[in-house]
């Protein structure tokens, strides 16, 4: 019976070890002047010819932790986030935190389809797509070809309507 109280115990604390870790990452600035970092992420990306990512979620989500490590430590997503994106993590706040309703207002509510969710703007700012992120994963995880079939329909050059009137 020992044993079994013994493993229980253990496994117990590993579960909470393993959680905490998950998210101690901080990838979502729960202060930050939320409108402000948009208005400059699309300056940015029209000047660099890519649209914008927005990863809607908060440091409180395990999924949204999740996503950024994922991403990060794979080099071919991480390469096609970066060659045609520029990425702004927005803080939707738990508690006390503030939720950036407004913005989120702006963009059509994406939080409705939960956390992470993904909102695609195009150089100028305007919204032309928003991705739950439940259709990127596989199992427990998320998944690779997914993620990049997703980033790839919605970059500057995918949209491009020259690419299309060829006869």
């Amino acid at each position: 019976m020992k044993k079994i109280i013994s493993t229980f115990v253990i496994l117990t604390l590993f579960f909470f070890y393993a959680a905490a870790q998950e998210t101690s990452v901080k990838i979502y600035n729960p202060l930050a002047d939320a409108k402000a970092d948009l208005a400059k992420a699309i300056r940015t990306a029209d000047s660099l010819n890519k649209n914008v990512l927005i990863q809607v979620g908060g440091n409180w989500c395990p999924w949204c932790i999740k996503f950024h490590k994922f991403c990060k430590n794979d080099t071919i997503i991480d390469t096609l986030m970066n060659n045609n994106y520029v990425v702004v993590h927005l803080n939707y706040g738990k508690g006390t935190e503030p939720k950036n309703l407004e913005i989120l207002k702006e963009l059509d509510f994406p939080q409705r389809f939960g956390f992470p969710v993904f909102v695609i703007l195009n150089k100028k700012g305007k919204r032309i797509h928003t991705q739950d992120s439940s259709f990127l994963e596989s199992g427990e995880g998320y998944d690779q070809k997914k993620i990049i079939s997703f980033l790839k329909q919605w970059t500057v050059s995918a949209l491009d309507p020259e690419k299309y009137n060829k006869k």
